[in-house]
């Protein structure tokens, strides 16, 4: 009743309420020097974590050993996204014997596909204000208070991010900054750092990319941004070294029951097991099943009831992977009017721009792939917010995902059509506790909630949840500065150790350590798996440590390779095949199969299929009767024969003159981008097809069109000057 009097008390106000506001901001600010409560609270929970920290992870035999050999766990979660990981972390944290499955590699799901960012959701408390719905109101405020405490447990996989909001009417500058100034309010004494406004060539000084026609200012707050994937597996590591049996690549069964001694009723009392790797069967007995499956909640609640209606909704969500120089490199950008009403993000992440998300009804799938349509919705209101002089290329976008949004019903609600905004713990009869919804945001709270009515519904011996304030794997040992010693003691770049603390953390040593020699000057150790990112392959043996099992668990979520660019981590893969060979023991049919299941996760969740589309042969060729002149004149100096198609042979002569060398194996890869009928060679046509998407932007930086172009320009310059034109030679 509280808030929503004071929202009508702001309403009525109106232009009172920015002076209200700006009172209240500064005894926020007031507030946060201050000792807080809150902070106590936080060294004493951690303080109070008994459990032994292994230094030395186990491996997955040991953990696939324990989960056969434990006669009964107190907990056994299902799921290794970051709710689910967060439910084994808190469990083992109340010194719980903890166990924890996930049919595919951790954070696989949705957990790795988000927007990046750790936010309380400006939209939401808009929401909240305009509807006086207290419900959302409070779930931006947990959300904020676990914003702080996922900056603070993991700050080398964390930072604050500056987000501006450009605004291009005059009466939107008074209403945004409200809006905004009461998402810094409701932080309290978690707000990251105070909003505030920019006039129009500040916003312009600060992101230069952006659209300055009728551009009066702009708002500038802070939310935070993380590696995704990374946290979650922070998380799950986490656990794991505290004690839980934690193993990914095993996939529940069916739900084993037994009857209770008392009642007679069936109960849930473990899970029958399956390795899919080896497809050894066991089974994990537990006091207590927790059901943390996400998009999959209603597979297993049906696994324990078949009547059991569906609660999840699931909606699709889509990002795209552009190039770095579309965005700055310490500024974000929100979209809050899209042209169907959703939020666009634009923002800096890994060296690159993302941008997201979509917001579209989807079917229920562990592969979700990237629809063009999304893609080119995404692209259209990039163009709206950035100057005309910045051309936003469809050929630009270098990688692009589909996450499931696991969007639920509650089970306990009368009212079965309404979608839960707040996350959902259930309990069935047979006592399987489902947690379900929320957002990653507020994993750590969820997973408490979660543990809490498991404790109650299970008479489990276990205290309070101490999670607040309990740093994850590699926050021990980080500080800011840390790369300098990586550099210093180990001869690393500088780009590469950035790269490593900001993974790693602390354990960032253990990854250099494994680093081999390069034989060259600088740097002395770390050879790069691809010459553009950082990534360097000792991590390739680190994440065989850290329970990756396949190439695409190194690509997707050890490294983050095939979210950032597809042709990068394809041109990565052999390599990364190779080391993970040469550790596991593969035979040359595995390592096949590996490359293979790779480069389809790269073709169809990746975003690679999307963007090979872009040049096909139904394209239509729209070039002008002079550049069709000038393209085929640049075909035929590689055509000499006048054969209509050029091979690698034709190019490899072309280079040879020029005094080129490219490897033939990079040439064949170079040519079969625009070998449409992959018939081994590039037919004029084909070359025609290519200029005219390069044209359009539908293409960028093709390789094959870049290189002949290089080589005509070369040979043009060794062309000798006519007779008539030098004089006569006089």
């Amino acid at each position: 009743m509280a808030f929503r009097k004071v929202v009508k008390v702001v309403s009525i106000v109106g232009i009172g309420a920015p002076v209200v506001l700006y009172g209240l901001t500064e005894l926020n600010e007031y507030r946060k020097r201050q000792p807080t409560w809150a902070r106590m609270l936080r060294v004493q929970a951690g303080d109070q974590v008994r459990m032994v920290f292994q230094d030395e992870l186990p491996s997955r035999e040991a953990q696939l050993s324990a989960l056969r050999n434990t006669e009964e766990f107190d907990v056994l979660v299902v799921g290794g996204g970051a709710t689910g990981s967060g439910c084994a972390l808190d469990a083992v944290t109340r010194n719980l014997k903890t166990a924890l499955v996930e049919r595919g590699d951790f954070s696989s799901g949705t957990s790795s596909r988000s927007t990046k960012l750790i936010h309380g959701g400006v939209r939401y408390l808009q929401k909240a204000i305009m509807k006086l719905d207290y419900e959302q109101y409070m779930m931006v405020k947990e959300a904020l208070r676990e914003r702080s405490n996922l900056l603070e447990i993991a700050p080398h996989l964390s930072a604050p991010l500056p987000i501006m909001l450009p605004v291009y009417k005059w009466w939107q500058l008074p209403y945004y900054w409200v809006g905004i100034k009461m998402y810094d309010l409701v932080a309290g004494s978690q707000c990251l750092k105070s909003s505030y406004v920019l006039t129009k060539t500040k916003a312009l000084e600060l992101f230069p990319m952006l659209n300055k026609d009728r551009l009066v200012g702009a708002i500038v707050y802070y939310d935070g941004q993380h590696n995704d994937a990374r946290m979650n597996l922070a998380i799950a590591l986490t656990a794991a070294r505290y004690g839980a049996a934690t193993a990914n690549y095993t996939e529940v069964v069916r739900l084993l029951k037994r009857p209770d001694p008392s009642s007679g009723q069936e109960r849930v009392c473990g899970a029958r097991c399956r390795d899919t790797i080896t497809g050894q069967e066991f089974d994990v007995r537990a006091k207590c099943v927790i059901n943390a499956t996400g998009p999959f909640t209603d597979s297993l609640r049906k696994m324990d009831d078949q009547a059991k209606p569906n609660i999840c909704q699931p909606s699709a969500g889509v990002h795209i992977v552009i190039p770095g120089y579309y965005s700055p490199d310490n500024m974000g950008l929100l979209d809050p009017a899209t042209s169907d009403g959703r939020v666009i993000f634009f923002l800096p992440w890994e060296k690159m721009t993302i941008a997201g998300t979509t917001d579209t009804p989807t079917d229920i799938t562990p592969h979700p792939v990237p629809m063009e349509e999304d893609i080119n919705f995404i692209l259209s209101e990039v163009r709206h917010y950035l100057s005309p002089d910045v051309e936003v290329r469809r050929g630009d976008v270098l990688a692009a995902w589909s996450g499931i949004r696991p969007l639920v019903t509650d089970p306990n609600s009368k009212d079965t059509q309404s979608i839960c905004r707040n996350h959902v713990v259930s309990i069935s009869e047979t006592g399987l506790v489902t947690i379900a919804g929320g957002k990653w945001t507020t994993y750590r709270s969820m997973a408490e909630d979660t543990l809490d009515a498991a404790v109650k519904a299970h008479n489990l011996k276990a205290g309070p949840s101490r999670t607040i304030g309990l740093t994850l794997d590699g926050a021990q040992d980080w500080s800011p500065t840390m790369y300098i010693r990586l550099v210093q003691d180990y001869g690393l770049e500088v780009e590469v150790a950035q790269h490593l603390a900001s993974t790693y953390g602390g354990r960032a040593f253990e990854v250099a350590k494994m680093a081999h020699v390069t034989g060259k000057r600088w740097p002395i150790v770390g050879k790069r798996l691809v010459s553009e990112f950082p990534y360097i392959e000792s991590e390739v043996q680190y994440a065989i440590k850290e329970y990756a099992c396949t190439a695409i668990d190194v690509i997707a979520r050890r490294t983050r390779m095939g979210f950032l660019n597809v042709q990068a981590a394809d041109e990565a893969l052999p390599r990364i095949v190779h080391i993970m060979a040469k550790q596991l023991d593969w035979s040359e049919q595995r390592m096949k199969e590996e490359l293979e299941a790779a480069r389809q996760f790269l073709y169809y969740e990746m975003g690679y299929k999307s963007r090979s589309e872009q040049l096909t042969d139904a394209s239509d060729i729209t070039l002008s009767p002079a550049e069709v002149h000038r393209y085929t004149k640049r075909f035929h100096k590689f055509d000499k024969e006048t054969k209509g198609f050029i091979t690698t042979v034709d190019v490899q002569r072309v280079l040879e003159n020029i005094g080129v060398h490219i490897d033939e194996n990079a040439l064949h890869e170079i040519l079969n981008e625009v070998d449409l009928n992959k018939n081994g060679q590039v037919e004029l046509n084909e070359f025609l097809q290519l200029m005219s998407a390069v044209k359009r932007g539908q293409v960028s930086d093709n390789r094959l069109a870049m290189l002949m172009k290089t080589a005509e320009e070369n040979l043009d310059q060794r062309e000798p000057v006519s007779v008539d034109r030098s004089g006569g030679g006089v």
